[in-house]
């Protein structure tokens, strides 16, 4: 790619890519199933807004064990709509305030750079905004300069995550890049037409160490 976006950029644009299709949510949609097949649309925004509450303690060099146990369960509460707003907002401000000076962070498999932490969660936040369209019938378009962004970085990483396990089987694709990046993180760009889920080949969990299988 000649010219490779700015890290905070792009992790910006990937979380509010991710908070407008939840921000589409209508009230009697949370039950509802995704292409993560173990999951419901709650789950899933769950399972991003966890993250996302990890990010700032992880990025200002605090540990799991540090941590603890406190983003564990539900933490959607009874206003989802208004916790996955706040927690994509303090989730991109935390990357703007520390990407910048580098460094590491801790993670349950060691200590990674801070840069890779951060595209795995720009990864994590464009398939799962996904997701979540396709589950609730909102825009499932995706920026094509974010497609190609996350495109570049998956190709080299690919072929571990699905040796690691990580990744379920590759999907067709349809020969577009929206189409193809969704194929390797195992998803058909048909889904919310016949729900042949796939299953859930996502980043996982890089805190806990353990990948929900969905």
């Amino acid at each position: 790619m000649e010219d490779e976006m700015e890290l905070e950029t792009l992790h910006r644009r990937a979380v509010e890519h991710w908070a407008a299709r939840v921000a589409a949510v209508k009230d009697d949609q949370w039950g509802d199933p995704t292409p993560c097949t173990k999951w419901s649309v709650r789950d899933l925004v769950n399972h991003v807004v966890g993250e996302e509450l990890w990010t700032a303690p992880l990025l200002r060099g605090r540990t799991i064990a540090e941590v603890g146990s406190q983003f564990d369960g539900n933490v959607l509460g009874a206003e989802p709509l208004e916790r996955a707003r706040t927690a994509s907002t303090e989730a991109a401000d935390a990357v703007d305030e520390t990407v910048p000076g580098g460094g590491q962070v801790h993670l349950s498999y060691g200590d990674e750079d801070m840069g890779e932490y951060v595209r795995q969660l720009c990864a994590d936040h464009l398939i799962h905004g996904w997701d979540v369209a396709a589950a609730t019938g909102g825009d499932t378009s995706m920026d094509p300069e974010l497609v190609a962004e996350v495109s570049a970085w998956f190709a080299g990483r690919e072929a571990l995550y699905r040796g690691a396990g990580v990744l379920g089987p590759r999907a067709s694709g349809e020969g577009d890049l929206q189409s193809e990046l969704l194929a390797g993180f195992g998803r058909a760009s048909d889904w919310a037409l016949n729900h042949a889920a796939h299953p859930d080949p996502q980043l996982g969990d890089e805190r806990s160490g353990h990948r929900a299988a969905t």
